[in-house]
């Protein structure tokens, strides 16, 4: 039988008496607030501490941009687009976001392997940046300026011939449907210089959620050499080379958080080199998670309490149609716990081992699974920590026809 797994969560957590602060809040408030169970609440503060941080220790000059994908909250995006020097978007909806938050369209990348040809005219039109995925888009794009009497802004999106090892999810090295294999990039960047294209530069992006101060580096270095290489095929000099970024944060027991000194004065030493090279180069780092995923937090209210031949069950009225990650069903291959606390119990020590789960009539719908925690009672408040990137917008929220979560930043 499996051991029940401690309850865990991150250190710095603000806490009054019995109550988690969030934005200086204690939760309950906030779920009157937030006018019902369940919502995600983001904490502004925390945001803007990890973009003051990030400014302060990266090298000078480098662009910091946000991925819209990690949190497309309307007012997150708000409230990044006015400390950050741009953003990347993957859909028609998020260049709206972007752009209605004030970002100007210059500093604004559009990725993504399957663009509709609505979403390309739109990014023209607006006069963003497209991330070319493949030959063919690229050849799209180049009839539609010629429709529109534009010239698109376009960089490529490298597919690198390495990957960023021990990293969450890989999003370069071997076959992907993402971005241009390496090696039939020059022959691409051929073809660009012969088509009425604005060519900005390159877009090199290995994996995200990353931990590991080694891999990041490694990788970080291969993306410059790679870049340096691909420059001498540009059909004109590369003003813009975006790095990617891969910063993990840390969800489960045993992780810990990632060293960024080692990371940044290894940037310095490869931004620095890239720059000799390259002429007026303007380098970016592309964050999502670490941006916002440590400044959120999931709160449900638990609905009933039953035991179920020895194993105690809370049942909440949230779950995996809200929070699919939490419920281990993105991206994990053996599930582990997130960090989830009883809100308005954080003065308790843990004195039972429970299963936290959802309304709906699955088994996958599991947010904890026989963790320790304190005794909860009906009308109690669990929070899941770690939730400010890939939650709401990653899940289901149609299955069984249940209401959608609410969202507030404090």
């Amino acid at each position: 039988m499996r051991r029940p797994e401690l309850a865990h969560a991150p250190p710095l957590l603000d806490t009054l008496g019995p109550d988690l602060l969030i934005g200086g809040l204690p939760v309950a408030q906030l779920a009157v607030r937030a006018g019902n169970t369940p919502f995600y609440a983001y904490d502004r503060a925390k945001i803007s501490a990890r973009v003051d941080e990030l400014r302060s220790r990266l090298p000078a000059g480098l662009s910091l941009h946000y991925a819209v994908k990690a949190n497309p909250m309307p007012a997150v995006v708000e409230h990044l687009a006015k400390r950050l020097d741009g953003m990347d978007v993957a859909s028609l909806g998020e260049l709206q976001l972007a752009l209605d938050a004030g970002v100007p369209p210059c500093a604004i990348s559009f990725a993504g392997p399957g663009k509709r040809d609505p979403e390309l005219r739109a990014g023209v039109t607006a006069g963003v940046t497209i991330n070319l995925e493949s030959e063919g888009e690229t050849e799209r794009i180049a009839r539609l300026g010629r429709d529109l009497g534009l010239r698109p802004r376009v960089a490529v999106r490298v597919n690198p011939d390495f990957e960023l090892k021990s990293s969450g999810m890989r999003m370069g090295g071997g076959a992907r449907p993402f971005g241009v294999d390496a090696e039939r990039v020059p022959a691409l960047l051929g073809r660009i210089g012969e088509l009425d294209l604005d060519f900005l530069g390159l877009h090199i992006f290995s994996g995200s959620q990353s931990l590991q101060t080694d891999s990041l580096i490694e990788a970080q270095k291969s993306t410059f050499e790679l870049a340096l290489r691909l420059s001498e095929a540009c059909p004109s000099p590369i003003r813009s080379l975006n790095i990617g970024g891969g910063f993990g944060i840390p969800y489960f027991p045993g992780e810990k958080r990632l060293e960024l000194a080692p990371v940044v004065d290894s940037l310095d030493q490869q931004v620095e080199q890239a720059r000799e090279r390259l002429d007026k180069l303007d380098i970016v780092i592309e964050l999502g998670r670490y941006l916002v995923g440590e400044a959120g937090a999931y709160v449900c209210r638990v609905l009933d309490r039953k035991v179920s031949r020895g194993q105690v069950f809370l049942i909440t009225d949230g779950g995996l149609h809200h929070h699919l990650a939490a419920s281990g069903n993105f991206g994990q291959v053996i599930r582990r716990n997130f960090p989830v606390v009883l809100a308005n119990r954080m003065d308790e020590a843990p004195t039972e081992t429970v299963s936290v789960v959802g309304p709906l009539c699955t088994p996958l719908d599991l947010l904890a699974d026989k963790m320790a925690l304190p005794q909860a009672e009906v009308g109690d408040l669990v929070a899941v920590l770690q939730s400010g990137a890939y939650g709401r917008s990653a899940s289901p929220l149609g299955f069984l026809s249940h209401p959608p979560p609410g969202e507030i930043l404090v």
